[in-house]
């Protein structure tokens, strides 16, 4: 499960068994947990974040995309 970015108080990472999903990142607060699609960017699911919330993590997923896809191309593969 390797951690790509830590931000404030936000864990953003992936299971490295997820090869047949297209990419994403998980992103986790305390018992907190979202998904992300990352092409395009758009939440796949969450557990117990606010909307309000959700909006400001998926402007950090934004602007990490790039990275978060080069991690994901690196460990899962494309």
């Amino acid at each position: 499960m390797p951690t790509i970015l830590r931000l404030s108080s936000y864990r953003f990472f992936f299971y490295s068994n997820e090869k047949g999903e297209p990419p994403h990142i998980h992103v986790q607060r305390e018992r907190f947990l979202a998904k992300f699609w990352l092409n395009p960017v758009g939440l796949a699911s969450s557990k117990h974040f606010s909307s309000h919330e959700l909006r400001a993590i998926q402007k950090h997923v934004d602007e990490n995309r790039q990275m978060f896809m080069e991690a994901w191309n690196e460990y899962i593969g494309s």
